[in-house]
């Protein structure tokens, strides 16, 4: 089965050191108004010139995971969590660790429901055959 991603992921652009906040809205389908509240809760942190926010590429970066972390469900305090640990100068080990563990949770959590659902939409099935079967 081939893995698709739920929303293209764009790739890092090296060549750039800066992004307004126009740039990131239209790169990532996110409003204005997304990107200042994720600034907020002091997830990203734009250089502010004047009224203008210049957004950096870890500023880019960071923002990738946090859209990529919401679209899998996790909260903002998890997302704040797995994106902050790659500061701690260990070379991104424990981030790593810990969003493996954190996505393969996510996983199970997911494939449990996904269980449940398969069930339910077959009893809900089996009661439509055993509806139609009995008519008066």
């Amino acid at each position: 089965m081939a893995k698709v991603a739920a929303h293209p992921v764009s790739p890092p652009q090296p060549d750039r050191d800066s992004y307004s906040i126009t740039e990131l809205c239209g790169e990532f389908g996110v409003t204005a108004r997304a990107l200042r509240f994720y600034e907020d809760e002091g997830l990203i942190s734009p250089e502010r010139r004047g009224t203008q926010r210049i957004y950096s590429p870890r500023d880019r970066a960071r923002l990738a995971w946090i859209l990529r972390g919401k679209r899998v469900g996790f909260s903002l305090a998890e997302i704040r969590e797995m994106i902050d640990l790659y500061d701690l100068g260990d070379g991104r080990r424990q981030q790593r660790e810990v969003t493996i563990a954190r996505c393969t949770a996510k996983i199970e959590a997911l494939q449990a429901q996904k269980h449940d659902i398969d069930a339910a939409i077959a009893e809900l099935a089996e009661f439509v055959t055993l509806v139609e079967t009995h008519r008066d």
